[in-house]
Protein backbone atom coordinates (compact mmCIF):
# COMPACT_ATOMS: atom_id res chain seq x y z
CA UNK A 1 0.00 0.00 0.00
CA UNK A 2 1.26 3.49 -0.85
CA UNK A 3 2.51 5.35 2.20
CA UNK A 4 0.26 7.78 4.07
CA UNK A 5 0.48 11.48 3.25
CA UNK A 6 1.23 12.72 6.77
CA UNK A 7 4.95 12.86 7.44
CA UNK A 8 5.87 11.12 4.20
CA UNK A 9 7.15 12.21 0.82
CA UNK A 10 4.58 13.41 -1.74
CA UNK A 11 2.87 11.00 -4.11
CA UNK A 12 2.51 11.88 -7.80
CA UNK A 13 1.91 10.35 -11.22
CA UNK A 14 4.75 9.91 -13.71
CA UNK A 15 3.39 9.61 -17.27
CA UNK A 16 5.30 8.06 -20.19
CA UNK A 17 4.02 8.29 -23.79
CA UNK A 18 3.81 4.82 -25.34
CA UNK A 19 4.82 3.84 -28.86
CA UNK A 20 3.65 0.44 -30.05
CA UNK A 21 0.79 -1.42 -31.68
CA UNK A 22 -1.07 -3.54 -29.16
CA UNK A 23 -1.23 -4.86 -25.60
CA UNK A 24 -3.31 -7.58 -24.01
CA UNK A 25 -6.44 -6.12 -22.42
CA UNK A 26 -5.47 -7.94 -19.21
CA UNK A 27 -1.91 -6.58 -19.08
CA UNK A 28 -1.48 -5.66 -15.40
CA UNK A 29 0.81 -8.47 -14.33
CA UNK A 30 2.61 -8.64 -17.68
CA UNK A 31 3.41 -4.92 -17.53
CA UNK A 32 4.68 -5.24 -13.97
CA UNK A 33 6.90 -8.14 -15.05
CA UNK A 34 8.27 -6.09 -17.96
CA UNK A 35 9.06 -3.13 -15.69
CA UNK A 36 10.74 -5.40 -13.14
CA UNK A 37 12.89 -6.92 -15.89
CA UNK A 38 13.95 -3.46 -17.06
CA UNK A 39 14.63 -2.19 -13.51
CA UNK A 40 14.93 -5.09 -11.02
CA UNK A 41 14.59 -2.73 -8.04
CA UNK A 42 10.90 -2.34 -8.99
CA UNK A 43 10.38 -6.00 -8.09
CA UNK A 44 11.50 -5.30 -4.55
CA UNK A 45 9.62 -2.04 -4.05
CA UNK A 46 5.97 -2.08 -2.98
CA UNK A 47 5.34 1.67 -2.63
CA UNK A 48 4.19 2.39 -6.18
CA UNK A 49 1.33 1.51 -8.49
CA UNK A 50 0.95 1.18 -12.27
CA UNK A 51 -2.21 2.48 -13.90
CA UNK A 52 -3.92 0.36 -16.57
CA UNK A 53 -2.98 1.48 -20.08
CA UNK A 54 -5.86 2.92 -22.11
CA UNK A 55 -6.48 1.94 -25.74
CA UNK A 56 -9.12 0.82 -28.21
CA UNK A 57 -10.62 -2.62 -27.43
CA UNK A 58 -10.09 -5.28 -30.08
CA UNK A 59 -11.43 -8.83 -30.46
CA UNK A 60 -9.60 -11.51 -28.49
CA UNK A 61 -9.15 -9.32 -25.39
CA UNK A 62 -6.59 -7.08 -27.03
CA UNK A 63 -5.99 -3.30 -26.96
CA UNK A 64 -4.87 -1.11 -29.82
CA UNK A 65 -2.58 1.65 -28.58
CA UNK A 66 -3.30 5.22 -29.69
CA UNK A 67 -1.45 8.54 -29.54
CA UNK A 68 -3.12 9.07 -26.16
CA UNK A 69 -1.92 5.78 -24.61
CA UNK A 70 0.34 6.30 -21.63
CA UNK A 71 2.19 4.27 -19.03
CA UNK A 72 1.42 6.09 -15.78
CA UNK A 73 3.13 5.17 -12.51
CA UNK A 74 1.81 6.48 -9.18
CA UNK A 75 4.90 6.87 -7.09
CA UNK A 76 6.54 8.58 -4.12
CA UNK A 77 9.01 11.25 -5.17
CA UNK A 78 11.90 9.18 -3.83
CA UNK A 79 11.41 6.65 -6.63
CA UNK A 80 11.53 9.21 -9.45
CA UNK A 81 15.27 8.86 -10.03
CA UNK A 82 14.87 5.17 -10.82
CA UNK A 83 11.68 5.51 -12.85
CA UNK A 84 12.86 8.28 -15.18
CA UNK A 85 15.56 5.91 -16.42
CA UNK A 86 12.79 3.98 -18.16
CA UNK A 87 12.36 6.81 -20.69
CA UNK A 88 13.46 5.65 -24.14
CA UNK A 89 13.47 1.97 -23.14
CA UNK A 90 11.57 -0.76 -25.00
CA UNK A 91 9.62 -3.23 -22.89
CA UNK A 92 8.47 -6.71 -23.83
CA UNK A 93 4.95 -7.02 -22.40
CA UNK A 94 3.96 -10.62 -23.00
CA UNK A 95 4.57 -10.89 -26.75
CA UNK A 96 4.15 -7.17 -27.47
CA UNK A 97 6.86 -4.51 -27.59
CA UNK A 98 6.24 -0.94 -26.45
CA UNK A 99 8.68 1.97 -26.21
CA UNK A 100 8.46 4.57 -23.48
CA UNK A 101 8.93 8.26 -24.30
CA UNK A 102 10.16 11.08 -22.06
CA UNK A 103 8.06 11.16 -18.87
CA UNK A 104 6.02 14.03 -17.46
CA UNK A 105 5.25 14.62 -13.79
CA UNK A 106 1.62 15.13 -12.83
CA UNK A 107 0.55 16.25 -9.37
CA UNK A 108 -2.50 14.55 -7.91
CA UNK A 109 -5.55 16.82 -7.91
CA UNK A 110 -8.58 16.56 -5.66
CA UNK A 111 -11.96 15.67 -7.15
CA UNK A 112 -15.26 14.96 -5.38
CA UNK A 113 -15.78 11.72 -7.33
CA UNK A 114 -13.05 9.09 -7.78
CA UNK A 115 -13.17 5.79 -9.59
CA UNK A 116 -11.03 2.69 -10.03
CA UNK A 117 -11.36 0.32 -12.95
CA UNK A 118 -10.58 -2.69 -10.76
CA UNK A 119 -10.30 -3.04 -7.00
CA UNK A 120 -9.21 -6.36 -5.52
CA UNK A 121 -9.73 -7.14 -1.81
CA UNK A 122 -8.42 -10.49 -0.65
CA UNK A 123 -11.14 -12.82 0.57
CA UNK A 124 -14.03 -10.83 -0.95
CA UNK A 125 -15.39 -11.88 -4.35
CA UNK A 126 -19.16 -11.46 -3.97
CA UNK A 127 -20.66 -7.98 -4.52
CA UNK A 128 -22.23 -7.19 -1.14
CA UNK A 129 -19.40 -8.42 1.13
CA UNK A 130 -16.90 -6.76 -1.22
CA UNK A 131 -18.76 -3.44 -1.02
CA UNK A 132 -18.80 -3.55 2.77
CA UNK A 133 -15.07 -4.31 2.86
CA UNK A 134 -14.38 -1.37 0.52
CA UNK A 135 -16.46 0.92 2.74
CA UNK A 136 -14.48 -0.16 5.78
CA UNK A 137 -11.22 0.66 4.04
CA UNK A 138 -12.43 4.13 3.05
CA UNK A 139 -13.57 4.80 6.62
CA UNK A 140 -10.25 3.54 8.01
CA UNK A 141 -8.47 6.18 5.90
CA UNK A 142 -10.60 8.89 7.50
CA UNK A 143 -12.31 9.69 4.19
CA UNK A 144 -15.96 10.67 4.09
CA UNK A 145 -17.52 9.45 0.87
CA UNK A 146 -20.20 7.21 -0.55
CA UNK A 147 -18.70 3.97 -1.90
CA UNK A 148 -20.46 2.24 -4.79
CA UNK A 149 -19.80 -0.63 -7.16
CA UNK A 150 -19.72 0.87 -10.65
CA UNK A 151 -22.31 -0.26 -13.19
CA UNK A 152 -22.17 -0.27 -17.00
CA UNK A 153 -22.75 3.13 -18.57
CA UNK A 154 -25.05 1.67 -21.22
CA UNK A 155 -27.93 -0.81 -20.92
CA UNK A 156 -27.10 -4.39 -21.84
CA UNK A 157 -29.13 -5.76 -24.74
CA UNK A 158 -29.75 -9.49 -25.10
CA UNK A 159 -31.89 -11.12 -27.80
CA UNK A 160 -33.17 -7.75 -28.96
CA UNK A 161 -34.36 -6.67 -25.51
CA UNK A 162 -32.83 -4.33 -22.98
CA UNK A 163 -32.20 -5.86 -19.58
CA UNK A 164 -33.24 -4.20 -16.35
CA UNK A 165 -30.72 -2.34 -14.22
CA UNK A 166 -27.41 -4.05 -14.97
CA UNK A 167 -25.32 -5.54 -12.19
CA UNK A 168 -21.97 -4.22 -10.96
CA UNK A 169 -18.93 -4.29 -13.22
CA UNK A 170 -16.97 -7.41 -12.21
CA UNK A 171 -13.48 -7.85 -13.64
CA UNK A 172 -10.62 -10.30 -13.31
CA UNK A 173 -6.84 -10.00 -13.30
CA UNK A 174 -4.68 -12.90 -14.48
CA UNK A 175 -1.52 -13.48 -12.45
CA UNK A 176 0.47 -16.28 -14.02
CA UNK A 177 -1.93 -19.23 -14.07
CA UNK A 178 -4.72 -17.92 -11.84
CA UNK A 179 -7.38 -15.23 -11.96
CA UNK A 180 -8.12 -12.70 -9.20
CA UNK A 181 -11.65 -11.29 -8.99
CA UNK A 182 -12.59 -7.69 -8.23
CA UNK A 183 -14.97 -4.88 -9.09
CA UNK A 184 -14.96 -1.39 -10.53
CA UNK A 185 -15.52 1.09 -7.69
CA UNK A 186 -16.75 4.69 -7.46
CA UNK A 187 -16.45 6.93 -4.37
CA UNK A 188 -18.60 10.09 -4.32
CA UNK A 189 -18.88 13.13 -2.08
CA UNK A 190 -15.23 13.44 -1.10
CA UNK A 191 -13.76 16.64 0.32
CA UNK A 192 -10.39 17.79 -1.15
CA UNK A 193 -8.29 16.36 1.70
CA UNK A 194 -10.06 13.00 1.63
CA UNK A 195 -9.86 12.84 -2.15
CA UNK A 196 -6.10 13.29 -2.15
CA UNK A 197 -5.64 10.79 0.68
CA UNK A 198 -7.67 8.16 -1.15
CA UNK A 199 -5.67 8.71 -4.33
CA UNK A 200 -2.41 8.34 -2.40
CA UNK A 201 -3.53 5.20 -0.58
CA UNK A 202 -5.86 3.52 -3.06
CA UNK A 203 -8.17 0.63 -2.21
CA UNK A 204 -7.43 -3.07 -1.85
CA UNK A 205 -4.21 -4.65 -3.07
CA UNK A 206 -2.28 -5.54 -6.24
CA UNK A 207 -1.41 -1.88 -6.84
CA UNK A 208 1.64 -2.74 -8.94
CA UNK A 209 -0.62 -4.78 -11.21
CA UNK A 210 -2.98 -1.86 -11.90
CA UNK A 211 -5.59 -2.49 -9.18
CA UNK A 212 -7.11 -0.07 -6.70
CA UNK A 213 -5.67 3.16 -8.12
CA UNK A 214 -8.24 5.93 -7.74
CA UNK A 215 -8.55 8.66 -10.38
CA UNK A 216 -11.01 11.54 -10.89
CA UNK A 217 -14.18 10.32 -12.57
CA UNK A 218 -15.07 11.83 -15.92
Amino acid sequence: MIAPQAGREPILDLSFPLTGLHLPADHGYLLYAALSTAEPELHRRVDYGVHPVAGLPLPGRRLQLTHRSRLVVRTPTGLLGLLVRLGGRTLLVGEDRVTLGAPQIRALRPAPVLRSRLVVIRGFTEPEPFLEAARRQVEALGCRGEVELARPLRPVRLEGRTQGRPGPVRRTLRIRDREVVGYAVVVRGLDPEGSLRLQEQGLGGRRRFGCGLMVPAR
